[in-house]
């Protein structure tokens, strides 16, 4: 088989961390954290900030490899190439504790199989050496695997203390000796491979002279209305952008634009009753040939319908061709992955055997 000379792995890493703050102290807060704090953290995984937007909820930082996420007591980093984001997770511990959080409440680390694992490194050159790497930070934690270990699968390492006001309780019980109810929330994922070649040109500084003319031009800034976009348009080509809303809403998107390897993700957790309509916009803006849809939410959420409605029907006219679903302590998860016009499914083999990846 003939190998690409020039390559860039668009698959991402995803580590999102809850910390407990079960007393609700409101000095506690990792935005407080002085940005220099970050930029030496992000030396270990191998990239820089270069942009940054910010409310009242959370701190969105562009990155050299997509995007970072900061809120109260949430920290969110996503990270694609040969990134190496679990290189910095103990040293995220420690500025946490520095912050009086000394307790972690939720951990999700989860990506797509690698195009090309073998470019990897330590500590991401397979699934089992992520999770071994977890284990020694974490106490029972959780790994799966989703959808076909040899075409296309998701890796997924989870952990849960709901009892410590997870990602299920964010705000302050009306009175503390009632059990508080939980709080919605929810992440929706596309993750798209193998796009139209004119719609990915528009992601080249040949088509687009800035980010703002891209985001016009594909019609990012009409999938969720309302998101404050900050964008950014790499040299010769690529793309990353971050929305955020008042309500502490964000949506990111990074593109890998080239013809042989080209990939786009789409995340956010917008509080919607059903995600149809997005997922269309999505897929409407990009056309890809094949892409996996991931939903995390909580019965309190509004997108749990959405959850419920794709377990029982195929309501998109694409070709479902995998579906799976989870149910953790504090959240369920969904997995589905479609095809179009009867795309073939053949892809690299996943980076893992399969007796090695559960």
């Amino acid at each position: 088989m003939e190998v690409t000379k020039h390559f860039f792995e668009g698959v991402e890493k995803l580590l999102e961390i809850w910390f407990a703050d079960a007393d609700y102290n409101k000095s506690r807060d990792l935005r407080k954290v002085p940005r220099c704090v970050w930029e030496t953290l992000l030396q270990a995984v191998k990239c820089e900030i270069i942009s940054f937007a910010r409310n009242h909820t959370v701190d969105a930082y562009v990155l050299s490899e997509s995007s970072m996420f900061i809120s109260k007591r949430r920290w969110i980093l996503k990270t694609c190439g040969t990134t190496t984001p679990l290189s910095c997770l103990k040293p995220l511990l420690n500025v946490a504790k520095q912050m009086g959080f000394t307790e972690v409440s939720d951990v999700f680390y989860s990506r797509k199989n690698f195009s090309r694992p073998e470019l990897q490194l330590f500590p991401h050159r397979g699934f089992c050496e992520e999770v071994a790497f977890l284990d020694s930070v974490f106490e029972n934690g959780r790994s799966y695997c989703l959808g076909s270990i040899n075409h296309e699968c998701w890796y997924l390492y989870t952990l849960s203390h709901p009892e410590r006001g997870g990602r299920t309780q964010t705000k302050e019980p009306a009175l503390p000796e009632l059990e508080s109810c939980s709080e919605p929330d929810q992440t929706i994922e596309v993750l798209m491979q193998n796009l139209d070649p004119k719609i990915m040109n528009i992601f080249t500084k040949q088509h687009s002279d800035d980010a703002k003319e891209a985001t016009v031009n594909s019609k990012i800034h009409q999938i969720l209305p309302g998101m404050e976009i900050d964008d950014f348009l790499f040299d010769p080509c690529g793309y990353s952008m971050n929305g955020i809303n008042e309500r502490g809403e964000y949506m990111t998107i990074h593109i890998t634009p080239e013809h042989q390897f080209s990939y786009v993700s789409f995340e956010s957790n917008v509080a919607l009753n059903n995600y149809a309509d997005l997922i269309n916009r999505v897929i409407k803006t990009f056309l890809p040939s094949k892409f996996i849809i991931t939903i995390f939410a909580n019965k309190s959420s509004e997108g749990y319908a959405t959850m419920r409605e794709l377990e029982v029907t195929d309501m998109f006219q694409w070709q479902r061709t995998d579906m799976q679903c989870c149910n953790f302590p504090s959240y369920n998860l969904l997995f589905a992955q479609y095809v179009i016009n009867n795309c073939s499914l053949s892809c690299p083999d996943s980076d893992e055997q399969i007796d090695d990846a559960h």
